[in-house]
């Protein structure tokens, strides 16, 4: 059963290089891409279900054991994150046949597509910090040229900021593990958290060397005040690819935030290293950096989302705005302990799965509207509903989830992210805390959710209500990308109706993330002193 830790990566791996060789082939290269994605859904679905129904995985290649060989680990919180992945991807490759044209599709963009999904499932399988470095850069390689992938003046400006500002934060996370490796005397996550959990493991120097990394991680997910790179990068990629940017990779930076900080320091002591922790806290330090990044976020993304004119702009704003409602919690979870740390981290996976399916969908509509009428700005568009009911009704599924109508996805992501900084502010006002850093988190979620009201009100109404505007008369909705986004609001749809089962998931990765010792236990096994 070891081997299924390796089969999504086997899958991707594969899938690309095949792409690669049959590329004098155009549509046997188009069928083998997306054959192999779902192929490597498959792998994924094989995988969570085996972590959830037999327990985590680990797989040592080579036979090496840790902490000195190579380790690949998936237990609940990789597999969940595995899921929302292989879900985005298996859409974003098939619209990507429809709606990228045939010159472009040649040669590279399959290849490169399965090499982003190598990246984001390696780094989200692996056991060790300087493989997740790897993995990182093999993510944020297929990255860059899909942002320079249009190839004009705009894009090249949009990939170079991009190119600049990732290894910058490439160096800063090498200068972190090998840092931490020179402190701990390891790389492998278990066997730090082994080392950190001993008296007198942290140290000031490894505090600092955590915090360099968090600049990477957050620079990843595109947290404020590192979400510049966001509007424009997403302005130059191709759409499917966007999806799987918002829907997927930027996650990974939340993943790894949340297995390093609290699986890996999950039972540090730094009372001896932060001037003023109490003793046996972990990650507290953590927790207002968190905060103030989450809220700002959310405000930043949400007053951009409500400026924008055009489709793809408004909906990459509001990534950044919804990151932030993933930041949060995790912040909350940070400064927290018992039930409420779970719940924080339990309230980010569940609004990190909403917003994965919710806003690959909304990306993918967007390109629908592109490719009919050949722009996305709200003031070209109006009256699409006249044009195609079904779609107006897929945008308005996505809109709507987006929003948090039940039973809709959206709904329950916001519903737990509210619980948790509401249970924290009760918390507060209980203890000898002040409250207003509690009411004031409280606050910004609940302007947060009105700018969502705003602006998602405005792109649905300016895009499909009102009279036909002549672009949209001139152009054609494509009914085959109609009808595969259609089954992709019925995920978004079930996934609200049904929500039982993706809750009980993400509860069972929150209480992996938390479980250090038993991520210890299973990575190192007998080896653990």
């Amino acid at each position: 059963m070891s081997l299924l830790a390796l089969a999504p990566m086997l899958a991707v791996l594969l899938t690309g290089t095949a792409a690669l060789l049959v590329r004098g082939w155009p549509r046997l290269q188009r069928g083998v891409s997306v054959l192999g994605t779902l192929g490597y859904a498959g792998a994924v679905g094989s995988l969570c279900w085996q972590v959830v129904s037999g327990g985590a995985v680990v797989y040592q290649v080579g036979g090496w054991r840790a902490p000195f060989g190579i380790t690949l680990v998936a237990d609940a919180l990789s597999a969940f994150m595995l899921a929302l992945t292989a879900i985005v991807a298996v859409y974003a490759v098939v619209f990507s046949v429809r709606f990228i044209d045939d010159r472009n599709q040649r040669v590279y963009y399959h290849p490169m597509f399965q090499f982003l999904l190598l990246g984001a499932t390696g780094a989200l399988l692996t056991g060790d910090l300087f493989n997740l470095f790897v993995w990182f850069e093999v993510m944020l390689m297929a990255s860059y040229v899909f942002v320079a992938f249009y190839g004009n003046a705009q894009h090249t400006a949009a990939a170079v900021r991009y190119v600049v500002l990732n290894i910058i934060g490439g160096v800063l996370m090498l200068l972190g593990i090998g840092g931490l490796y020179a402190t701990t005397g390891t790389l492998n996550m278990a066997d730090m958290a082994r080392v950190l959990a001993d008296p007198g493991g942290v140290t000031g120097a490894v505090v600092g060397l955590s915090a360099l990394i968090f600049v990477t991680f957050a620079l990843k997910a595109g947290l404020v005040p590192f979400q510049f790179w966001v509007p424009s990068a997403y302005r130059a990629a191709p759409l499917p690819v966007v999806a799987v940017f918002a829907g997927a990779t930027k996650k990974v930076g939340i993943y790894a935030i949340i297995r390093l900080y609290f699986t890996v320091f999950g039972n540090a002591d730094l009372s001896v290293a932060v001037p003023g922790a109490d003793a046996g806290s972990s990650i507290g330090f953590l927790a207002p950096v968190l905060v103030l990044m989450g809220v700002a976020s959310i405000l930043v993304g949400g007053l951009g989302a409500v400026t924008r004119d055009s489709l793809d702009e408004l909906f990459a704003y509001s990534s950044i705005g919804q990151i932030g409602f993933i930041a949060v919690p995790i912040g909350i979870a940070a400064a927290s302990t018992g039930s409420l740390r779970h719940l924080g981290v339990l309230a980010a996976l569940v609004f990190a799965f909403h917003h994965a399916v919710t806003k690959g969908l909304l990306f993918l509509s967007t390109g629908v509207i592109r490719d009919a009428v050949g722009t996305t700005r709200l003031s070209r568009l109006g009256g699409l509903a006249d044009s195609s009911p079904a779609f107006a009704s897929v945008m308005l599924v996505g809109g709507l989830s987006l929003v948090g109508i039940p039973p809709l996805a959206g709904f329950f992501g916001k519903l737990f992210v509210f619980d948790a900084a509401s249970r924290r502010f009760a918390v507060a006002a209980a203890g000898t805390e002040t409250t207003a850093g509690a009411a004031a988190i409280l606050l910004v979620l609940v302007v947060g959710a009105v700018l969502t009201i705003l602006y998602s009100t405005r792109a649905w109404m300016g895009a499909f209500w009102g009279g036909q505007t002549e672009a949209v008369v001139r152009g054609r909705i494509d009914p085959v990308e109609v009808a595969l986004l259609s089954t992709f609001a019925a995920v978004v749809l079930a996934s609200g109706v049904g929500f039982e089962p993706i809750v009980q998931f993400a509860d069972a990765a929150a209480d992996a993330a938390l479980d250090t010792d038993g991520y210890v236990d299973l990575v190192l096994g007998g080896e653990r002193s």
